[in-house]
């Protein structure tokens, strides 16, 4: 067996030799089963000629085994990281057509509504619901706005990297998003809440996308347009708890419909050029010195000041909220104020900036100092038995009335004739007959 291996050693030894001196000639492929190298040679050039030799012949065995099927390298690392750069893309891209943090914005004045016409019990799953709703029906408007307002925003420094006017999403792609959420968040809504809250959404939506968009293009009322649909979601949020419409919902719709002028009159008078260029027709670029919208945002910031006391009067908050809105609301008029006072771009941004800070601020209050529906029943029954208390004088007061006339009739018709004959002129006439 040993002299059997030995020469098949040496037999391969031989034809590795051969194939050095002629580099045309193949090694010839064996179909052996097992082998094993055993030599033993004085110079190290001849052992390292025998391993390759030993290495060349087993890959050219073929043992019999099945060859495992081997993929590219790195072929599923490349697909699932392609795969993350799309869904990365098509993310951001729907974040910035959303306008996620303006609607964010619409989402927080929505479940304010909400938990303020909840009364002293909040239904957290009913709030989630209307906030996932609000944010879908957002979204689906901010984007048709973009869709609509593609050329203007391409001329505007402020919008032109927007994902239409960049072209990083195609139109239709836009529109099949806008469609879709839009019409998914007014189902959830009439779902999950009732269906004037879906409504209310749904109109919202055809109002900022069908009619405001167009109408910043034609004429400066829009901007009165635009504030109300930002008063529309408190509503809707009340509507979705309470399943009516209520003059208490009122308070919130009214702080933010007042809100939104001087706040837009701020943004267009610092971005007056942009929007020019941009072919918007805003209040600010017929008022070349500024005065008229510095008017307009200081008498609409004045006009927040009742707010608070309406809402302690009607029952929706303590009393204590009618002195810290009148407090916010004086400090915000000030601002507005002083931008009339020196019509600049700092004490437009000054402006600006206080109106961000007066919605939050104001909101939370309303949370903070709302009185359940317990203690607006207390109220409501008091001030009931305030108007039953006076309509009873009242009918007492008309009941007495009317027992003097009869009284004064009855004396009138229980005088007797004789006593009219000092009256006539002589006293042998008969007495003048009196009708009762």
């Amino acid at each position: 067996m040993w002299r059997r291996r030995s020469s098949l050693s040496l037999t391969l030894h031989q034809s590795l030799c051969s194939s050095s001196s002629s580099s045309s000639s193949k090694l010839p492929n064996s179909h052996l089963h097992s082998s094993f190298f055993s030599s033993s040679s004085s110079s190290s050039s001849s052992a390292t000629a025998t391993a390759t030799a030993a290495a060349t012949a087993t890959n050219s065995l073929d043992l019999g085994f099945p060859k495992p099927d081997v993929a590219p390298p790195f072929s599923a690392s490349v697909n699932i990281s392609s795969l993350a750069s799309t869904t990365r893309h098509y993310a951001r891209c729907y974040w910035e057509l959303s306008k996620a943090r303006l609607s964010m914005l619409v989402v927080a004045t929505s479940g304010t509504g909400f938990v303020l016409g909840s009364g002293s019990a909040v239904d957290f799953a009913g709030l989630c619901w209307t906030c996932a709703g609000t944010m879908m029906v957002a979204a689906s408007a901010s984007s048709l706005n973009q869709v609509f307002e593609i050329k203007n925003d391409a001329k505007m420094k402020r919008t032109r990297l927007r994902p239409l006017p960049s072209e990083r999403i195609t139109i239709p792609h836009a529109v099949t998003w806008a469609s879709t959420v839009g019409l998914a968040g007014t189902a959830l809504l009439a779902s999950k809440a009732n269906m004037l809250a879906a409504g209310l959404a749904a109109s919202n939506l055809i109002l900022y996308a069908f009619v405001y968009t167009p109408m910043k293009q034609i004429h400066p009322v829009n901007t009165w347009v635009g504030a109300v649909v930002g008063a529309i979601p408190p509503l809707l949020g009340w509507a979705a708890a309470s399943g009516q419409v209520s003059l208490n919902g009122m308070i919130l719709p009214a702080a933010l419909y007042f809100w939104q002028i001087p706040h837009f009159m701020a943004l267009a008078y610092m971005c007056r050029d942009d929007y020019a260029a941009g072919g918007f027709k805003m209040y600010s670029l017929a008022d070349a010195s500024g005065q008229r919208t510095a008017l307009v945002a200081l008498r609409n910031s004045l006009y927040l000041i009742p707010l608070g006391y309406l809402a302690y009067d009607w029952g929706v908050t303590s009393g204590w909220f009618c002195l810290e809105s009148s407090v916010l609301t004086l400090a915000i008029s000030a601002a507005a104020f002083s931008f009339y006072r020196d019509r600049t771009a700092q004490k437009a941004r000054r402006m600006f900036h206080a109106s961000l800070l007066y919605l939050p601020v104001f909101m939370t209050g309303l949370l903070v100092h709302r009185l359940p529906d317990n203690e607006q029943c207390i109220k409501e029954d008091n001030s009931a038995e305030i108007l039953s208390f006076l309509e009873t004088k009242d009918e007492e007061s008309e009941n007495l009335n009317e027992n003097e006339v009869m009284r004064s009739r009855v004396r009138k018709q229980a005088r007797p004739p004789v006593a009219y004959a000092s009256v006539a002129p002589f006293p042998f006439l008969p007495a003048p007959y009196t009708v009762p």
